[in-house]
């Protein structure tokens, strides 16, 4: 096996095609296919199977396609920062569920190991997108959170999926409002406060089971409902019709400003927010830094 060959998987890959692959890599058609073909028989797996509109990843061909594009970044990367002498090309890539604290970290570790040359990923999309971008390395870490409602669901999907959760904090249950929401003058909350308002919260594609959902309490019922794809949306709506969503209570007035605030919710569960990562693979520089960022951004939350 050679990083030629894993090159040119990639370039299949992503092209659909040998033919339309041989056109961008400059390579010959046949030369390609004999490359693929001794790469598979080396390694004793089937990559792609052919058809008249180009070739598809075989399940075991995807799997092996995640590990190959690691390969390749890590030999790009010593050949930058050793063979052509110039700053090394930073890359970290995470995905998570719809969390401030989330961005606030990244930009920590943007500040701080930002370069010359870097490519960061910033990924807030659904939980099954997180456990399948993981999964196949297209993210490093994912963030989501466990509570007495998912916990046994998710673990065990994770635990099938060879990946693992490593808790950074856990968070009492809270809501976000507006500052002008009439639920704003009171100390604590209770669900029963909150059937009157719009109940926030955030889609999760095809995979819409409330075990998957970012929100405490899914199955609670809530006479009025609003699913959104993005934290702007959701806050818009939270001003605009005096929405809420239930969540950590952890929100940066330096990213969001002071328009949203967090509001106890008298309820007894708590959010145990942490990261998860592929079994028997040691995190990167980069990702370790990240949680440290995100730990310490917690912390100084806290105090």
């Amino acid at each position: 096996m050679t990083l030629q060959q894993l090159r040119y998987l990639i370039a299949i890959a992503e092209e659909g095609s040998i033919s339309k692959a041989s056109q961008a890599l400059l390579v010959s058609q046949p030369s390609l296919s004999k490359s693929i073909f001794d790469l598979e028989k080396e390694m004793g797996i089937k990559i792609f199977t052919r058809n008249n509109r180009g070739v598809n990843l075989t399940e075991e061909g995807e799997i092996f396609l995640a590990y190959s594009r690691s390969v390749v970044e890590q030999a790009d990367f010593l050949e930058n920062n050793y063979k052509k002498k110039e700053v090394l090309k930073r890359v970290f890539s995470i995905s998570s569920q719809h969390y401030a604290f989330v961005v606030n970290a990244f930009v920590m570790l943007v500040k701080k190991y930002g370069e010359e040359k870097y490519e960061f990923s910033l990924r807030e999309t659904t939980t099954s997108q997180i456990i399948e971008d993981v999964k196949t390395l297209r993210s490093q870490i994912g963030i989501i959170y466990l509570s007495n409602f998912n916990r046994n669901i998710i673990l065990g999907i994770l635990e099938r999926e060879d990946l693992e959760f490593h808790s950074i904090f856990k968070a009492s249950s809270h809501i976000f409002i507006c500052k002008d929401n009439p639920l704003a003058k009171k100390d604590v909350i209770s669900l029963d406060d909150l059937k009157k308002y719009p109940r926030l919260s955030y889609e999760q594609d095809n995979y819409n089971s409330f075990y998957f959902s970012e929100e405490l309490f899914p199955t609670e019922y809530s006479p009025k409902n609003i699913v959104v794809t993005d934290r702007a949306s959701i806050f818009n709506l939270m001003i605009g019709l005096n929405g809420y969503t239930i969540t950590s209570g952890v929100l940066s007035e330096d990213l969001n400003g002071t328009g949203i605030i967090a509001k106890k919710l008298d309820a007894n569960e708590e959010m145990d927010i942490g990261y998860i990562s592929l079994k028997d693979r040691p995190l990167d520089f980069i990702s370790q830094s990240y949680i440290k960022y995100l730990k310490e951004y917690i912390e100084n939350f806290s105090k």
